[in-house]
């Protein structure tokens, strides 16, 4: 017959492993959000994303995906606000907390309050400067330095970690988009050219990839910008589906586990509960986009395709390779934890092996380790790519047309592959013009922004 605290203990393992089967994923919550804002239903992503706010610990990583959801529909000084919110309170969660330290171990890393990851911080700067830029404009020069300045922050942080150098320097390069930026804006001015030179050597440094970097350092150092009678419209596109967390089981530590298990239990008066879950960690999943470029249309003749500037899966996978050690360390440090309480429990009442008391610890201990869950909170709605194309035009109005494309495999030309969006601006003498769109597929998700339109 059984004893009161074998019962309990008992009891108490199982009462885990039931509240355990009917626990939901963030990635679970998520993804009805994401395929409701990638088939185009933007006014279903938000009420979805309103729903799943309720859960308390995602809500800071919603308010980025309502961010782009608002973005879509045409409301960026709304997406600003949400953007800036996010950002502030990111960078105060950035401060450790013991407290939260000691509880993600004895559970998990889900019972932490999410400050985002490395490439999350960095690009929360970048949307804030395209949402102002489709506003009024004001601010999209302090947040373009303001990405500059964050990887540079990140980059001096991870110079203590124990990261290969090599590594680190690909993962955490800096990105092309914030002098790019800077540069289109100096060159409204003849006051600020030597301005836009310096920032577009930084682009042409940050990306040598980027198709553009040359011929607008180029053109930047001999030629005046914008030629009289003329405007510069400059067009975004968020192209793809951007990257997002599963969980993921990773079998060499689990096989380690196992032998230190039996290791122990031979060379111990005590057994340890035997290692049957999984370490989960989160891993990284990209997506391919389904369009390679958008296709720029003027007053009905081709000008130009965009070329991307930014590859955001790209960089989110690398991060985690770069930082996979610290992600696995953490992990095992906690299953190692978990297995030294249960120890010393059976130390504590005087267990002997396969006793009752012996069998409901291990029984208990099984149930704390099947209750780990790797954190897969991440901005959802990111695209894969940010590209750009810059087109100077006569002042005045112009019709513009964008369609997705896709490079033919026989000449490597590009084939239209989805839906028209069209749109008109209006371009100032001497001035830039902006417009974004959403593609995570093969057609505009929402509705085409131009600067000042809201």
């Amino acid at each position: 017959m059984r004893s009161a605290p074998t019962t309990a203990l008992l009891t108490c393992g199982f009462a885990i492993l039931w509240a355990l089967a009917g626990c939901a994923t963030h990635l679970d919550r998520l993804q009805p959000v994401r395929d409701s804002f990638f088939a185009g239903n933007v006014d279903q992503a938000r009420t979805l994303v309103e729903q799943a706010e309720k859960k308390r610990g995602d809500r800071d990583v919603l308010k980025l995906d309502r961010a782009m959801i608002e973005l879509a529909s045409g409301r960026p000084k709304e997406a600003e606000r949400l953007l800036r919110e996010a950002r502030d309170r990111f960078d105060h969660l950035e401060q450790k907390s013991l407290a939260e330290d000691a509880a993600s171990l004895a559970a998990d890393d889900t019972l932490r309050s999410y400050a985002g990851e490395d490439y999350e911080k960095v690009l929360i700067r970048v949307m804030l400067a395209l949402s102002n830029l489709m506003a009024d404009g004001g601010d999209a020069s302090a947040y373009a330095l303001q990405i500059t300045e964050k990887q540079e922050q990140i980059a001096q942080r991870l110079e203590t970690k124990d990261i290969d150098a090599q590594l680190r320097m690909q993962a955490y390069k800096q990105i092309a988009l914030g002098p790019y930026i800077r540069a289109m804006i100096a060159e409204e001015s003849p006051l600020t050219l030597d301005d836009a030179v310096r920032a577009r050597v930084q682009v042409a440094s940050f990306a040598p990839e980027f198709r553009d970097g040359k011929s607008d350092l180029q053109r930047a150092q001999h030629e005046v910008p914008i030629p009289p009678g003329h405007g510069v419209l400059y067009v975004f596109a968020l192209v793809g589906r951007g990257p997002v967390k599963e969980e993921v089981h990773e079998v060499a530590t689990q096989a380690a586990l196992l032998v230190a298990d039996r290791i122990v239990s031979a060379n111990a008066n005590r057994g340890l509960p035997p290692t049957l879950a999984p370490v989960p960690i989160p891993k990284v999943v990209t997506f391919s986009p389904a369009v390679q470029s958008i296709g720029v249309q003027v007053d009905g003749a081709a000008v130009g395709r965009t070329a991307t500037i930014v590859d955001i899966g790209h960089m989110a996978s690398l991060q985690q390779e770069a930082r996979y050690p610290e992600i696995l360390g953490r992990a095992v440090a906690r299953r190692v934890l978990k297995k030294g309480a249960i120890y010393a429990v059976k130390e504590g009442v005087d267990a002997e092996p396969w006793s009752p008391e012996s069998i409901a610890l291990n029984l208990v201990g099984i149930a704390w380790e099947a209750t780990e869950r790797a954190d897969l909170r991440c901005w959802g709605l990111l695209p894969d790519q940010i590209q750009v194309l810059r087109v100077t035009l006569p002042a005045g109005e112009h019709d513009i047309a964008l369609q997705p494309d896709i490079a033919r495999q026989s000449d490597g030309r590009s084939m239209p592959l989805g839906p028209v969006a069209q749109t008109r601006v209006r371009i100032h003498d001497g001035r830039n013009a902006y417009l974004l769109g959403c593609f995570p597929d093969w057609q505009l998700v929402g509705q085409l922004l131009t600067s000042g339109g809201e």
